[in-house]
């Protein structure tokens, strides 16, 4: 048996979740026809049936706001080749939607990244919960529209990536169908 080493013991979320590399996302929302979106990487699938994901967002975000007046929003998965759109909504610059090209047609719940996302899933709110300084977002699935074939952009030990390897034959939304 090995013997553990401890090099560090507090309560660090960020050092935490720095080891868990996830995917990136940007959540948008319209409030009022006026676009609102943030970088995520807290999202997970609660359900299949009926599909929902979970979101959270930081409490005082005008994001936030604008998904909970709203009552939907949209979930923009990044592909491999929008770093820059990822740090652009982490920044909480002003103009970011004047910077990237985005849409949102009658059956969207929010902007759609069309340039840097490789499938976005339009939500409804269903349940909203606060946690410490977050808010939990249940959302419901109203469609899922694939973009474009990309790999997925990938966050972890505080630095954006993708795969390690390429995988140009497979399709990352083909696993899924039965």
């Amino acid at each position: 048996m090995t013997e553990t080493r401890i090099v560090r013991e507090d309560i660090d979320m960020r050092a935490l979740m720095t080891g868990f590399p996830t995917g990136v996302c940007v959540v948008t929302s319209l409030d009022d026809g006026v676009p609102w979106g943030m970088t995520c990487t807290s999202l997970c699938s609660v359900a299949l049936d009926p599909p929902t994901l979970l979101v959270c967002l930081r409490r005082g975000s005008p994001t936030l706001g604008a998904v909970l007046a709203s009552r939907a929003f949209a979930i923009n998965l990044l592909h491999d080749e929008a770093r820059s759109s990822a740090e652009l909504f982490a920044s909480g610059a002003a103009d970011r939607f004047d910077r990237i090209a985005w849409r949102a047609d009658d059956g969207a719940c929010g902007p759609h990244l069309v340039l840097s996302a490789h499938t976005v899933a339009d939500c409804e709110v269903s349940e909203a919960s606060e946690v410490g300084d977050h808010v939990v977002i249940m959302g419901r699935v109203r469609r899922v529209s694939i973009l474009q074939s990309q790999q997925p952009l990938l966050y972890g030990l505080r630095r954006y990536a993708t795969w390690p390897q390429a995988v140009a034959d497979t399709d990352p939304h083909l696993d899924f169908i039965n």
